[in-house]
C-alpha cells in the first residue's frame, strides 16, 4: 500500500511575479462562483501547479483578510492532488467570504474547479 502524498504548499507553488498575474489576466480564463473568483491557465504536462490568493482591503482589516487568505489556501492545500492538469491560478476573495465557514469556502472552491473542468 502506497503512503498518502504529503499535502504541503511549497514556496515553488506560489505565483509571485507581476508578469504572471498580468499573463493570467490577459490570456487566462475567468470564472466567479460564490465567494471566490478564479483566473487560471492550463500548463503543459510535467510542470507544477502554482497559485496565488488575493484579498483586498475592501474585505476588512488585516485580521479579516488573513483569515480569508488562510481559508482559501487550506482549500488549495487539501485538494491540490485532484487537479487533472497543472495550472497557474489566481483566487480572488470576494466580500461575501467574510465570516464564512471553511465548509462554505471549500464548497465554492470545488464548484469553481468543476465548472472550469479542472477536476473530474
Amino acid at each position: 500500500m502506497k503512503p498518502p502524498a504529503r499535502l504541503r504548499l511549497t514556496r515553488a507553488m506560489r505565483l509571485r511575479h507581476r508578469a504572471d498575474f498580468a499573463r493570467l489576466k490577459q490570456q487566462g480564463q475567468r470564472l466567479a462562483q460564490g465567494c471566490l473568483v478564479l483566473n487560471w491557465q492550463e500548463l503543459p504536462p510535467g510542470t507544477s501547479t502554482r497559485f496565488a490568493v488575493i484579498t483586498t482591503r475592501k474585505l476588512g482589516k488585516a485580521v479579516v483578510r488573513n483569515r480569508c487568505r488562510r481559508l482559501v489556501r487550506e482549500c488549495v492545500r487539501l485538494h491540490q492532488h485532484v487537479l487533472r492538469v497543472p495550472v497557474d491560478m489566481v483566487l480572488i476573495a470576494r466580500a461575501s467570504i467574510v465570516g464564512q465557514s471553511f465548509a462554505t469556502v471549500e464548497r465554492d472552491y470545488l464548484r469553481l474547479l468543476r465548472e472550469a473542468a479542472l477536476i473530474d
